[in-house]
């Protein structure tokens, strides 16, 4: 497919990577020469210095033969423009990104009045993702299926759980529970694990289960799952206040510590229920005086991401029972990063572009199945939710039949408000919402299972 991808932020950048990966046709534009030309020599995409918004450079890009156009600049009011032009012109899908809290409500209107194809909040999904894992301390990422009724989750299996040296076709009948391993992540292996894998404490383990399903496996295999009673968010930017306007109204007490006073008489404004801090929050003394070794949570949410570390390995080291929330916008150093006890690393660039690729790859599909969710797992593994819309061959067979590329596994079958995690009779039948974990990356449509 041919995407246009105006603005070489980070989101554009994370953008072009992973579609240039997957073999489309990418032209970049920015007005910075100097960033184009870096990309360019990065990875094999065209770069066309000007401003999105000109139909003339439009064109140049060519805008009339593209499938896609994709907004990422910094400015809001600019990602629209683009995005109306690319339609006039070329009559293309459109994808927008949209920041503005003020714009929150007024999402669903102008995505229909300017007749785009999806509108991207980068802030707003990963804090989606934060409101998530406060319900569930335990998990260090949390991913979901089905409209919410399926999770994906990840955790790291603690020294003197029940997990600790079963194998995996062990933990169902021992812990009676009802979920399924998916991924085992291993110093810098990345596994799809057999029956006869055994767990080893310091696993970094992503399962699928409906909510309580879940919920009985954390207790089951005695990993601490309290709910969480106050959070810390150190940094006062958009993802500080869309995760406190998420948890206004679950009783979690929120405490928000900002050094710009603007901003701080803007969140009291906006958020009359959460506590503002005027203040640096790398300042030790003030952490310590606003409670940060009693805090069920702690986040920091600041603009740099070595803050965000250097914070979070202090906070940590006071508080080690509290639930810990890295923001880290850079994605170059993911191995050293994992390796520090960062707690759930949120990076909100990925989120939004696992987003949009899944939308891409369902533009692809023409085929009987439409891929509704996507999300990267972990390095070089993905799990996708896709939707059957009509029989083929991977319908009405029992999954042992099926001859499925390696490196992927059927995870859970959602029929009719009911989950399936599924073994070797059960059969994918028209109507059903399909979820595939794969280290088989680039899947666009349910038959491309099939090896």
């Amino acid at each position: 497919m041919k995407i246009i991808i105006v603005g070489c932020g980070k989101v554009g950048m994370t953008l072009a990577e992973r579609l240039n990966a997957e073999g489309h046709d990418i032209t970049l534009i920015d007005k910075d020469a100097a960033i184009l030309r870096t990309t360019a020599d990065r990875i094999d995409v065209m770069g066309l210095e000007g401003n999105g918004v000109s139909y003339q450079v439009q064109e140049e890009a060519g805008i009339k033969q593209a499938d896609l156009l994709i907004a990422t600049t910094d400015s809001d009011e600019q990602n629209m423009l683009c995005c109306l032009i690319a339609k006039k012109a070329g009559d293309c899908h459109t994808i927008a990104r949209i920041r503005d809290p003020e714009y929150i409500k007024e999402v669903q209107f102008i995505s229909e009045e300017l007749n785009m194809s999806m509108v991207i909040n980068p802030e707003r999904e990963a804090a989606l993702e934060v409101s998530r894992l406060i319900k569930y301390p335990s998990a260090i990422k949390i991913d979901t299926f089905a409209k919410g009724r399926v999770d994906l989750m990840k955790l790291v299996i603690p020294e003197g759980s029940e997990l600790d040296g079963l194998k995996v076709f062990e933990v169902n009948t021992k812990l009676k529970c009802r979920i399924l391993i998916c991924i085992v992540e291993r110093g810098e292996e990345v596994l799809i694990p057999g029956g006869n894998f055994e767990l080893r404490s310091g696993d970094r383990l992503s399962f699928v289960g409906a909510h309580r399903q879940a919920q009985d496996f954390f207790k089951k295999a005695h990993v601490a799952n309290n709910a969480i009673k106050s959070i810390l968010l150190i940094g006062g930017g958009k993802m500080t206040y869309y995760v406190a306007k998420m948890l206004e109204d679950t009783g979690t007490s929120v405490k928000i510590i900002e050094r710009e006073f603007k901003t701080c008489q803007q969140l009291s404004e906006l958020l009359p229920k959460a506590t503002i801090i005027n203040g640096d929050g790398t300042d030790q003394q003030l952490l310590l005086d606003e409670g940060i070794e009693q805090v069920g949570a702690i986040a920091t949410f600041t603009g740099i991401d070595e803050e965000n570390i250097m914070l979070s390995l202090y906070a940590g080291s006071l508080n080690p029972k509290a639930k810990m929330i890295t923001k880290i916008n850079r994605i170059g150093f993911d191995n050293v990063i994992r390796s520090m006890n960062l707690g759930s690393v949120i990076n909100p660039q990925l989120i939004s572009a696992d987003r949009i690729v899944s939308y891409v790859r369902a533009m692809q599909n023409s085929m009987g199945s439409n891929i509704e969710t996507l999300f990267r797992v972990a390095n070089g593994a993905e799990a996708l939710e896709f939707r059957v819309e009509q029989e083929s061959e991977v319908t009405d067979k029992e999954l042992m039949q099926l001859k499925l590329k390696p490196g992927l596994l059927v995870a859970c079958i959602y029929r009719g408000g009911k989950v399936i995690i599924p073994n070797g009779q059960d059969c994918i039948q028209k109507g059903d919402s399909v979820v595939i974990v794969t280290t088989q990356t680039g899947l666009n449509d349910l038959t491309d299972i099939l090896a």
